[in-house]
């Protein structure tokens, strides 16, 4: 699917067999939008996409929460695989995430210092270089 806002063509697809994420290129970020209820089934599912997203040269990454409904230790591994990923691969990773019980698990876990979240996915990829803050 073709979503078209402003100039900016951006692409939509939904990795076969996962119904917990959506990728899509936007401004040379992979965005890769995490849907419904993120727990051990929902993190097995993302797993390997977020690999893939990850593995090159300087990954331009954005993991987009806005249309999570639930969020247990499962997606907190993921977010942290994430980061160390990028970070190994001198890329650039920003998180979405708008939700305040979300955001009280991120700050309760330290997780939001390493990596800072943005309200929405338009500051997230106005945001410069990579988002990661240290403890």
């Amino acid at each position: 699917m073709e979503l078209v806002g402003g100039d900016v063509v951006v692409q939509q697809k939904s990795p076969a067999g996962t119904p917990h994420l959506r990728v899509r290129e936007d401004r040379g970020y992979t965005v890769l939008e995490f849907h419904g209820e993120i727990d051990i089934v929902a993190a097995t599912e993302i797993g390997p996409h977020l690999d893939e997203a990850t593995s090159c040269a300087a990954p331009r990454i954005v993991i987009d929460l806005t249309p999570v409904e639930f969020f247990d230790c499962s997606g907190l591994r993921l977010l942290y695989r994430a980061r160390s990923r990028v970070l190994d691969q001198g890329g650039r990773l920003h998180l979405v995430c708008p939700h305040p019980l979300t955001l009280r698990i991120l700050r309760a876990t330290g997780l939001s210092r390493l990596l800072p979240p943005a309200a929405t996915l338009e500051a997230a990829l106005e945001r410069p270089g990579a988002a990661s803050g240290t403890l």
